[in-house]
C-alpha cells in the first residue's frame, strides 16, 4: 500500500507572537463562477515552528501534518527567502528627526530648536489685516504663560490676567 504525500504549501510570515508557532498567509487566486474574474483569496495556517526561527515578512515552505493542538496542522520545513521589515515606531522616527536637527545646530536643545521653528511659524503666518500675533499662538511657541503676557504687551495687544 502507497503512502500518501502530504500536502506542501509556500506562504509568507504575517505574524510570530505566539511561542513555537507562526501564522503564514497563502494568497491565491481562483475564477468566479459566475462572472469569470479571477478573485482573490487568502487563507492562513498555523505552523510549528519549534525553534522560533521565522520572521514577519519571511517566505516559508509548509508541510502538512498531524495536529499538533486545535489549529496547529503544519510544520515548518524551510525558510525560503527572509525579508528585511523595518521594526522602527513613527514616534521613534520624529524623535530621530528632533535629534538630527539638535545635531545641525551645536549647543542649541531640541526643546529650543522646537521653539524657535514654532516661533518662526507664527512670524510668518499671515493674518487678517496686519494685526500682530495673537497671546495664544506666542504661547504656542514655548513660552510660559507670564513671558506670553509680557510678548503680547509689547506687540501691542492687551495683558490677559
Amino acid at each position: 500500500m502507497a503512502k500518501a504525500m502530504r500536502k506542501v504549501r509556500t506562504g509568507a510570515v504575517v505574524r510570530t507572537g505566539m511561542q513555537q508557532t507562526a501564522v503564514v498567509e497563502m494568497v491565491w487566486k481562483q475564477r468566479h463562477r459566475l462572472y469569470r474574474k479571477p478573485v482573490r483569496r487568502i487563507t492562513r495556517f498555523y505552523v510549528h515552528d519549534p525553534l522560533n526561527q521565522c520572521r514577519v515578512g519571511d517566505t516559508v515552505r509548509i508541510q502538512e501534518t498531524r495536529p499538533i493542538s486545535k489549529t496547529k496542522h503544519w510544520r515548518l520545513l524551510e525558510i525560503l527567502h527572509r525579508r528585511q521589515v523595518a521594526e522602527v515606531q513613527p514616534i521613534e522616527l520624529e524623535a530621530d528627526l528632533d535629534a538630527a536637527i539638535a545635531g545641525t545646530e551645536e549647543g542649541v536643545s531640541p526643546e529650543a530648536v522646537g521653539m524657535e521653528a514654532a516661533a518662526v511659524t507664527v512670524a510668518s503666518g499671515e493674518s487678517d489685516a496686519g494685526e500682530e500675533p495673537a497671546v495664544a499662538e506666542v504661547e504656542d511657541a514655548g513660552n510660559s504663560g507670564d513671558d506670553a503676557a509680557e510678548a503680547a504687551v509689547e506687540a501691542g495687544g492687551e495683558k490677559d490676567a
